[in-house]
């Protein structure tokens, strides 16, 4: 029997840049990106299990509107979501609140990423387990002029000055699309990815994460660009 992947999908109270950007309208869809996110999920193929995990009685309630066996509702400790929680807490959680060998841990504040790209990253990471990668991180690639603290190019390996930028070296931000390990990884390391990930480039459409309120601007109109002939 394949072994088991699960996505866990946390929420939480008190958005402090974005008010209520989990629930609040985007893009039409009333329940906001937790019900974006949440459909998308559900379209996925490679996903056995979703957990939704958050303290806010508004995200639950939206969640709570979809009748699915894959998905489980399991409300998250309030020492688990505050602001001042320490990620390493959180993620030494999850593995006590599944049984899959393989956790996928991403966010409602990805709206573009959808089931395609998360069925896409399993079968990477399923196949580069093979090849010695241990985990599985959603990235876009970034080649552009990079400063210090001390003005120096940090990303330059020519010996010129000012090399064109195809040439200089690429950095790879990570997008919070997906972090995709074995649940040992989260055990033993306590972390969502191991030692060697696998880096999984993805486009700047689909990478994009709203943490700011001009991200949920953009965010919302690329999503209707890009979804204007989906019924």
């Amino acid at each position: 029997m394949a072994e088991k992947i699960v996505f866990f999908l946390p929420t939480r109270k008190g958005s402090e840049r974005v008010k209520n950007k989990n629930t609040k309208v985007f893009a039409g869809i009333k329940g906001g990106l937790v019900e974006n996110k949440l459909k998308q999920l559900l379209e996925t193929k490679l996903i056995d299990e979703i957990i939704f995990s958050s303290n806010d009685e508004c995200c639950i309630a939206i969640a709570e509107k979809f009748k699915n066996n894959r998905l489980h509702i399991i409300p998250r400790p309030e020492e688990l979501c505050l602001s001042t929680t320490n990620l390493q807490d959180l993620i030494s959680y999850v593995p006590t609140i599944t049984d899959a060998e393989h956790i996928i841990w991403g966010h409602v504040t990805t709206p573009l990423c959808d089931a395609k790209q998360y069925d896409e990253g399993i079968k990477l990471y399923l196949n580069k387990l093979n090849e010695g990668y241990d985990s599985l991180v959603g990235v876009t690639e970034l080649k552009n002029f990079l400063l210090n603290k001390d003005g120096i190019l940090i990303n330059n390996t020519t010996d010129i000055p000012w090399p064109r930028t195809q040439d200089l070296e690429a950095l790879y931000p990570i997008n919070h699309t997906m972090f995709i390990t074995n649940k040992d990884v989260y055990i033993n390391q306590k972390n969502r990815i191991g030692k060697k990930p696998f880096l999984y480039i993805m486009n700047e459409i689909h990478s994009i994460d709203i943490d700011w309120p001009t991200d949920f601007v953009i965010a919302e109109e690329l999503y209707k660009i890009t979804h204007k002939n989906i019924k």
